[in-house]
């Protein structure tokens, strides 16, 4: 055991202590390596699993599901989303089963004629404006008219799209709406404000969503945004932040 050394000189205590002891060599920490994480919202997350990224935008997809959270549709499980940003020559309209979560049709839809060329441009509620509306629209009954089976589209938002049954803006089938036509032309064909599709989806698509489903009608439209009452409440953490703070019923929106 080593021990301290005293030596007495003139009166003074002067200690002795081994260098081992006092000259200890210091390692300077290294400095720790922390990767963030990415965080995923609810949205991002049901996207990712249900393999969207190549058929749907996120942000079309995350605004619907907003709505479809907030609105609470009496039947849930399907969801439909039309995304206006694309031309009318890409697949544009989406019918989700959110059950499952996948993809149950990925089609080509038609807009308003007065609402662009190729792509759909202006949007409006009024009659005979022969153009599209966008927003939140609640499916109803069907029924057989001069275009074949259709479905009675009841628009949910106050001055953005509540003249729906009235304008008949329904559902439809339709002949300009079809691959053929675009082949033709370089665009479908153009509706007088109906979401139209083409022939042979039209019933299938139909008795999937009838009865009370909700279809959401997006272009990335700043106007619509500021007008609608379903994102006016929005925090500023996020789209679903209050998802269980909803709107209690659809009638509030009108």
């Amino acid at each position: 055991m080593r021990s301290l050394i005293f030596i007495v000189l003139t009166g003074v205590f002067v200690s002795y202590i081994p260098t081992t002891l006092t000259h200890s060599k210091t390692e300077t920490p290294k400095p720790i390596s922390i990767e963030k994480e990415e965080v995923k919202s609810e949205a991002q997350l049901l996207y990712d699993r249900m393999h969207l990224q190549s058929i749907l935008k996120f942000e079309a997809f995350e605004q619907a599901l907003h709505g479809y959270h907030t609105l609470r549709p009496k039947k849930a499980g399907v969801l439909t989303v039309i995304d206006f940003t694309l031309p009318s020559t890409d697949k544009r309209m989406v019918v989700l089963d959110m059950e499952k979560e996948k993809v149950l049709f990925h089609t080509i839809v038609s807009h308003g004629r007065n609402s662009g060329e190729k792509y759909a441009k202006s949007f409006s509620n009024r009659h005979g404006s022969y153009q599209s509306s966008l927003g939140f629209f609640l499916t109803e009954n069907t029924y057989q008219g001069g275009n074949g089976y259709s479905l009675v589209l009841d628009g949910l938002e106050k001055g953005i799209n509540d003249q729906a049954k009235a304008r008949a803006v329904v559902i439809h089938g339709a002949d300009y709406c079809s691959e053929s036509v675009i082949k033709a032309t370089g665009r479908l064909g153009r509706s007088y404000g109906c979401p139209a599709l083409p022939r042979a989806l039209t019933k299938p698509i139909i008795n999937t969503i009838k009865d009370g489903t909700l279809l959401y009608i997006y272009a990335d439209n700043e106007q619509y945004m500021a007008s609608s009452k379903v994102f006016q409440s929005l925090p500023s953490s996020g789209l679903l932040a209050q998802r269980d703070g909803g709107i209690d019923s659809l009638d509030n929106l009108n």
